[in-house]
């Protein structure tokens, strides 16, 4: 998918901490909109998510699907969707850390969702920017919290 979606903020902490936080697909549903359960599938020997299956109601939309990530680090996590939902066809993402050297971070979120449903470009940018912002403010609030 080329089309993404992109936010950023900046948080006080170092990247290996909003990693972890990151990494911890089980609290989602605690501080992210829309994700209402997590199951970690497969896990990398350091126990990071390998695969994961993610429910998520967010409006009209809702729907079971299977990501697969890729981690570089405390850097960034890439993730993609691996058996699409009924609804949640297609998924690409990216969280990227970059250390500001001050103690503070800027997480850099990038998305692109597919949908199963005729929904015009703006209106799926603008779902794309809600789910984004909603995840980064919630990501700040849980690690700096």
């Amino acid at each position: 998918m080329a089309d993404q979606t992109e936010s950023h903020i900046t948080i006080a902490s170092d990247p290996a901490t909003i990693m972890a936080v990151i990494a911890d697909l089980s609290t989602y549903p605690e501080w992210t909109g829309g994700v209402r359960a997590t199951e970690v599938l497969t896990e990398y020997d350091d126990g990071r998510p390998g695969d994961a299956r993610i429910s998520l109601e967010s409006g009209p939309i809702k729907d079971t699907y299977t990501l697969g990530y890729e981690w570089d680090g405390d850097n960034s996590v890439v993730w993609q969707i691996t058996e699409p939902g009924t609804m949640v066809t297609g998924m690409d993402g990216v969280y990227e850390l970059v250390d500001n050297g001050d103690g503070t971070t800027t997480v850099i979120y990038r998305l692109a969702v597919k949908v199963n449903l005729p929904m015009l470009g703006m209106m799926k940018r603008k779902a794309e920017k809600v789910i984004t912002d909603s995840a980064l403010k919630g990501l700040k609030k849980r690690v700096e919290g």
